[in-house]
């Protein structure tokens, strides 16, 4: 049976997120971590005749969440200006996986119509000296920009 080599595992820390803002790229210097994810909807279908009960799938939804270290301040600006016009500002996010150490190369996955769930406006706390935030967040559609490799070799027992 083949298997993955330790060496084509993907680094965490090697790679990069931007976000257009109004057109304006921002690269995202405070992040510690983003998670993108897509949750298929189902439906029950059930056939007469037997017990088993399929699933359809009948829908999609994105959503996400970035940890930031405190202080990034376009996100409280977004809702602060919905407050005040009623219009949400929705932008992209670009993030690439790119961990030259590996045989897969890279991907870049483009996120669109991203708009803010929920932050934190304002935050102090005596129990930690470095001030960190989630931001949640939902899109409507995404693109593969480019795609990860087949390793290059596997290992064999």
């Amino acid at each position: 049976m083949a298997y993955l080599l330790e060496r084509d595992t993907l680094n965490g820390k090697e790679g990069r997120a931007f976000c257009t803002i109004n057109g304006q790229q921002v690269e995202m210097f405070s992040m510690k971590k983003i998670q993108v994810d897509s949750s298929l909807e189902e439906a029950d279908m059930k056939v007469v005749g037997t017990r088993l009960v399929q699933k359809k799938t009948t829908g999609i939804t994105f959503s996400g969440s970035m940890d930031l270290y405190y202080g990034t301040p376009q996100f409280r600006q977004m809702v602060y200006n919905y407050r005040k016009t009623g219009a949400m500002p929705y932008f992209t996010i670009q993030i690439t996986n790119d961990d030259p150490a590996t045989s897969v190369g890279r991907q870049t996955i483009i996120l669109y119509n991203v708009k803010v769930q929920s932050l934190p406006l304002a935050m102090l706390d005596a129990e930690t000296d470095i001030l960190t935030e989630t931001v949640a967040f939902s899109f409507t559609h995404f693109e593969i920009i480019d795609s990860f490799n087949a390793p290059a070799q596997l290992g064999a027992n």
